[in-house]
């Protein structure tokens, strides 16, 4: 009986470590600390080499690719240390391979180069501390960086100014806020002897300010914002010559030059004699593929045009394939899915893929010019997978073939894969394969971080949307999940275009708050409507000039599912979202005012009017062209059918969707 006894005290401890809860803090905290995965640090290809490497203990290391074989340390950080002097790195810096023995790193404000042949370290580039934008060309070790709204190069030890605009005229930075597949605003030709960048005059666009109450008394910052219909930035590309230290402009030809165009997509010929730009009117229903001399500035030809009445919407530039200049590789949704179109220098278009899902990021060329890799969704649109594209007939073969979100880095020969993966089982799993889907071997599989920890449940799943559309959706249930209980549901909601909920990844894409929730005795659901990311663009382009309308559809056909459900307390559902979600979560509070007892939303779009040009004016129009439909989307023209409760956060010094949308609304 003692015996009987004391095994029962010890399995009731087990049980209870088993099912001990995350705390708030854990959940809100300690997704990406404390319960990260664990992972291989710094994995990546060497330049020049069939070998990859990785950092271990504060010591790069050069991984072995054949089973059997071992993997050896290459320098530790003391050893680094010692090859710059006076090296006082606390941790092994991220480096980029130059050559299978050297490499590059930055660290405080300067570019460092190691040669392991030579044993020697040596500065070969800087910037100054209040620099921004910095983007260095390891090859020529020059370095573009931008201070205030101007741009420089640091150059064989001295500071060149490129340019010298007043005030109102940005160089070298981002433009159209990022929209269109902007992030940068600087781009150096192959071997870094000319620099293209941005150049944006904002004299027209309308000041916006921004109060910063940590100061006493409170202090005033002024923004330029475009709002749509409104007045835009004027947007140039720039071209800096090294050698003759001078710039151009690229010439628009007959092409309007006011606001009413972005330019996007900027690439380099091979050659570094050639500019390649996309063209977009800014109504965003024409673009054109345009070259330009890169030494005079002069529109070479326009190579080929995309036309949609919704949008055209180019994400990424040229890229050229290996050994053949005169060649390039273009990523267009013109046919409802993004696919590759291979094109000649004269705008000739010889093939293309034929995916029937998205292909969501270029990875790169083998040294042959023979197979492309890219990232896309595949069968299933939860998921991102891994593919090599052979160029001789455009065929598709998967890397990945294991479900999942995978992350996929291809040496330079094309013949080997580092594939790392996660879903809703595996936390983090990384292999070593071979390009045509086969494993050599698993270089690392994390163990469960929640382990002694009760997470509740995830399910993926599709349904049947208002049309017959498959929507999928993502539902947290508790540990101790009863089906003869009835409980309440917390919907949370994003909704917006490229936005991507649900995946088949570690937790389901899923912010750890909400396992946490759902072990208080909540289910918490999550559906991606027609609108948002990496279902083509019929998908996405059914919001167009009535945003709010067909999102809302969909999230009331998820509501209809959850009622239908025997284990769901209808009368008590709550919705949840920020900014886009924001939008949604008001939109549902007000247009569907008795399905939610309580809803919360941060940081919300509530006038499409007030929103930037770049965003609101691809998907609505200008306020002009589509009054209606802005008036429709307008939730201060709705506040009257309010019902619930309802929890509006903001940011006093949001400068993407500025306070006024929330104070308006109030």
């Amino acid at each position: 009986m003692r015996l009987l006894i004391i095994t029962l005290l010890v399995s009731l401890a087990h049980l209870a470590i088993a099912q001990q809860k995350l705390t708030l803090e854990e959940a809100v905290t300690g997704q990406f600390r404390q319960f990260a995965p664990t992972t291989i640090q710094q994995l990546q290809w060497v330049t020049g080499a069939d070998s990859y490497s990785f950092v271990k203990d504060e010591t790069l290391w050069i991984g072995a690719l054949k089973k059997g074989a071992a993997d050896r340390k290459f320098l530790a950080l003391t050893e680094l240390n010692t090859l710059l002097g006076n090296g006082e790195l606390k941790r092994f810096p991220a480096i980029q391979w130059l050559s299978p023995d050297r490499f590059s790193f930055e660290d405080k404000n300067a570019f460092w180069e190691v040669d392991m042949k030579l044993k020697k370290a040596q500065q070969v580039s800087s910037y100054p501390a209040e620099g921004s934008n910095v983007d260095f060309h390891s090859k020529s070790r020059r370095t573009a960086y931008t201070r205030d709204n101007n741009l420089y190069i640091y150059d064989n030890q001295k500071e060149i100014a490129v340019t010298s605009e007043p005030a109102h005229m940005v160089c070298g930075q981002s433009i159209s806020r990022n929209e269109y597949g902007i992030s940068k605003g600087t781009f150096w030709n192959t071997d870094g002897s000319k620099l293209a960048y941005y150049i944006k005059n904002e004299s027209n666009v309308a000041n916006y300010p921004l109060v910063d109450f940590t100061t006493t008394p409170a202090s005033s910052k002024t923004i330029k914002y475009p709002m749509a219909g409104a007045a835009s930035e004027v947007v140039y590309v720039g071209v800096y010559d090294v050698a003759t230290n001078s710039s151009v402009r690229l010439s628009m030809g007959r092409l309007p030059e006011n606001d009413q165009y972005y330019m996007t997509n900027l690439s380099w010929s091979p050659d570094g004699k050639t500019i390649y730009v996309a063209w977009l009117n800014r109504t965003t229903t024409d673009m054109r593929f345009l070259s330009f001399d890169a030494s005079t500035g002069m529109q070479a030809a326009t190579l080929f045009t995309e036309h949609d009445e919704r949008w055209v919407e180019p994400q990424f530039p040229a890229y050229f394939v290996p050994g053949s200049p005169n060649m390039f590789l273009w990523i267009s949704q013109r046919e409802g899915f993004n696919n590759l179109y291979l094109y000649d220098t004269k705008g000739t278009l010889l093939k293309q893929t034929n995916a029937k899902f998205d292909i969501t990021e270029f990875l790169g060329f083998d040294l042959s010019g023979k197979h492309a890799f890219v990232m896309g969704t595949g069968s299933n649109p939860t998921e991102s997978r891994g593919y090599k594209v052979n160029l001789s007939d455009m065929s598709l073969t998967d890397m990945t073939p294991i479900a999942g979100t995978h992350s996929v880095k291809v040496s330079e020969n094309g013949q080997f894969v580092i594939d790392q993966y996660s879903n809703l089982t595996v936390a983090n799993a990384i292999n070593l394969g071979k390009t045509d889907g086969r494993m050599i071997r698993n270089l690392h599989t994390a163990a469960d971080p929640y382990a002694g920890k009760s997470i509740g449940k995830t399910e993926l799943f599709p349904i049947s949307g208002p049309t017959g559309t498959e929507l999928w959706c993502r539902l947290i249930k508790p540990t101790n999940f009863d089906a003869s209980k009835k409980y309440p549901v917390v919907v949370y909601v994003y909704g917006g275009p490229h936005a991507q909920m649900n995946t088949n990844s570690w937790l389901g894409g899923a912010s750890l708050w909400m396992n946490q929730l759902a072990e208080e005795g909540y289910l918490v659901f999550t559906l991606d409507n027609r609108g948002s990311g990496n279902r083509g663009r019929d998908f996405q382009q059914i919001i167009h000039r009535q945003l709010g309308t067909a999102e809302m559809q969909d999230q009331l056909a998820g509501v209809e599912w959850l009622k239908k459900q025997p284990f769901v307390d209808a009368s008590r559902m709550a919705v949840h979202g920020w900014s886009f979600g924001g939008f949604m979560t008001t939109t549902l509070m007000l247009k569907s005012p008795e399905t939610f007892k309580v809803g919360v939303a941060g940081g919300p779009v509530i006038d499409w009017s007030m929103y930037e040009v770049m965003y609101g004016e691809r998907y609505m129009d200008t306020p002009q062209e589509n009054p209606e439909g802005y008036k429709n989307s307008n939730l201060t023209n709705h506040v009257k059918n309010l019902k619930g409760n309802l929890l509006m956060i903001h940011g006093m010094d949001d400068d993407v969707v500025v306070m006024q949308h929330n104070v308006n609304f109030l």
